[in-house]
């Protein structure tokens, strides 16, 4: 959020904050109805004071409109969430997190050992990649053989497809796959 953005909600919610409590103190009876009304009165009674009240209050309906209906996240975050985005002489480039996932889906299932796999890839703002693998394998599965050599092979096969540097590949081994039976006739 940008700086001025943050000084403008911290403003608005103490000022939404002071009329809340006001309002409290109304209805449990603790400040006096006439009070607030002769205020009010007066204030309406001065013509700059009212153009100033006036004002204010457009402001701060403008200010509710752009708190209910925009967002403040900029484009370049919507797509760092979306992909890693490349730009060289000749364009620009999008490679998306599905595309990630399921090149890290295509690799562990190359493993004879892998027999379930779900990926989820993490991006930073610098473009590194951040894996996690959730796995299940077969019964016969070396664990930190299989794990090594596919943590080896998809930052190998991210880097030769994207050009992006893989800064970790978290493995979790959830479960081994019951063993499969096979059905003579």
């Amino acid at each position: 959020m940008k700086f001025i953005e943050k000084i403008v909600l911290n403003v608005y919610s103490i000022i939404i904050l002071a009329i809340s409590i006001l309002l409290c103190l109304l209805i449990f009876g603790w400040v006096d109805y006439s009070l607030i009304e002769n205020v009010i009165v007066k204030l309406l009674a001065n013509p700059t004071a009212s153009n100033i009240a006036l004002g204010v209050s457009v402001v701060f309906i403008l200010l509710s409109l752009i708190c209910i209906f925009f967002d403040s996240s900029s484009r370049k975050d919507k797509d760092n969430k979306q992909g890693v985005l490349l730009q060289n002489e000749n364009g620009k480039l999008m490679i998306s997190k599905d595309t990630l996932e399921n090149l890290v889906n295509t690799v562990a299932k190359d493993f004879e050992s892998a027999e379930e796999i779900s990926t989820n890839v993490a991006l930073d703002k610098e473009n590194n990649v951040t894996v996690f693998v959730n796995l299940v394998v077969s019964q016969n599965a070396v664990i930190k053989e299989l794990t090594t050599n596919l943590q080896q092979k998809i930052k190998e096969t991210i880097k030769k497809a994207s050009d992006l540097e893989v800064k970790e590949v978290n493995i979790k081994v959830k479960n081994i796959a019951p063993k499969k039976d096979v059905v003579s006739e």
